[in-house]
């Protein structure tokens, strides 16, 4: 310790007329204190002029913003999607099938038919949203295979029953002997 002390006298002999010990004016605190409590006024064309920078950036994201649709929903697996696209195909012809066998006579049903189609696909959104939160698993899987069934064979009672209506109409205006 005494041997540090040693050093530090040593410092302080040999930088003894270098040192800056020059005093400041008595009045400099108060010029300090001053200059801090002056406010400059302020220059709100700085302020619109952010405002007005933020709105062209904001126009010029919107504009340069692709409106992507929705991205389809990719199934974990590939047995999930072949599944997918098979029934889905089915549906579709069904529904062709139904759209052909459009008239006077059958539109009520065919208009019925298709807001419960609505509802199925409602519900398959449903499905598929929780298949995207909670992954595959068995009882989503079945969940969509039941719903797609479910459309499927709806489709093909609705055709039945405008056949069978068509077929009662053909044979209503026969005579018998």
């Amino acid at each position: 310790m005494k041997n540090e002390k040693d050093n530090l006298d040593e410092l302080f002999n040999r930088f003894e007329n270098q040192w800056d010990v020059q005093e400041l004016n008595p009045d400099h605190q108060m010029k300090f204190l001053e200059k801090l409590n002056k406010k400059e006024p302020t220059k709100k064309y700085w302020f619109v002029t952010a405002i007005a920078a933020s709105i062209v950036l904001m126009l010029g994201i919107s504009l340069f913003y692709k409106n992507e649709k929705p991205k389809e929903f990719k199934f974990a697996s590939k047995e999930t999607k072949r599944t997918d696209s098979i029934f889905n195909i089915l549906i579709d012809n069904e529904l062709v099938k139904l759209k052909e066998k459009s008239s006077p006579e059958n539109e009520q049903i065919i208009n019925d038919a298709l807001n419960q189609m609505k509802t199925f696909d409602a519900d398959y959104q449903k499905i598929i949203n929780e298949l995207q939160k909670n992954g595959e698993n068995k009882q989503i899987i079945y969940a969509m295979i039941s719903n797609l069934q479910t459309r499927i064979s709806f489709l093909q009672t609705v055709l039945k029953r405008i056949e069978d209506n068509e077929k009662f109409k053909n044979t209503s205006n026969e005579k018998t002997l």
